[in-house]
């Protein structure tokens, strides 16, 4: 893979133009840099998380530390337009569809089932509440982590497993990740794990690392079965069960 700077400038901005909300400048978007943008996800998940910590280290003064904490999590949502959360909702409303089509056929509804309705709420409420019992000086190092973390673990479905539909907002995955990409997204998540050693020590890692392995296995268990592989909604759900595991991991270790 060769370096060009503004090649890869303009990469990392369609990343952004499609994980987040964030206004990015006109013209970036080209098919091929949408494929190759994959590279970037965990970057952009530092990104967001990096967003969320500040908002709550700027509420922690005036607020109490619950109140910090999901006014940063209303932030990320803000931030990514729900982007994620959506797709957990429409792959567990999926799951309860009688058969592989039928679940296809239900994640495209864009109406929220009774499995949907209440997995994002159980979700949302242990991001916070794990969130809110970790030490305070732990909840940016966390948030950041998370968020970098959970995206590479969907990256690494799309490295490892095969895109279920033949159309769809997640199609252009179906070719996998090319090798220079996957080892940019995978550096870029060693990095994270690093500095996550260098604030809270080798331990810490190891818990944070073990629950992100734990939240992308789930999440595989719910969707790979019974869909053959997976779908756009279902990189979200990885990531929303992925981000979970991580704090619930740090906060065993906690």
């Amino acid at each position: 893979m060769t370096f060009r700077p503004r090649e890869e400038a303009a990469t990392f901005a369609v990343a952004v133009q499609f994980l987040t909300r964030l206004p990015v400048p006109a013209g970036a978007y080209t098919p091929g840099r949408l494929r190759a943008a994959v590279r970037y996800y965990p970057l952009v998940g530092i990104l967001v998380g990096g967003a969320a910590a500040l908002v709550m280290l700027a509420a922690a003064g005036p607020f109490t530390p619950l109140i910090a904490i999901l006014l940063s999590c209303a932030a990320t949502l803000l931030l990514t337009g729900a982007f994620h959360e959506d797709g957990l909702a429409d792959t567990f409303d999926g799951i309860g569809g009688a058969g592989r089509a039928r679940a296809l056929e239900i994640m495209r509804d864009s109406r929220i089932g009774t499995y949907g309705a209440l997995a994002l709420p159980i979700v949302l409420a242990l991001k916070i509440a794990a969130l809110a019992a970790l030490p305070p000086p732990t909840v940016p190092i966390a948030l950041i982590a998370a968020h970098g973390l959970s995206r590479l673990s969907a990256v690494l479905v799309v490295a490892t497993s095969r895109y279920a539909r033949d159309d769809g907002t997640g199609k252009f995955t179906a070719d996998g990740v090319a090798a220079g990409s996957l080892l940019v997204a995978l550096g870029t998540g060693a990095l994270i794990a690093a500095a996550i050693g260098w604030n809270i020590g080798g331990t810490g890692v190891l818990f944070a690392l073990a629950g992100l392995g734990i939240g992308h296995g789930a999440a595989r268990l719910v969707f790979e079965r019974r869909l053959g592989g997976y779908t756009g909604d279902c990189l979200g759900a990885v990531q929303q069960l992925s981000e979970v595991g991580i704090y619930l991991g740090l906060l065993a270790w906690a």
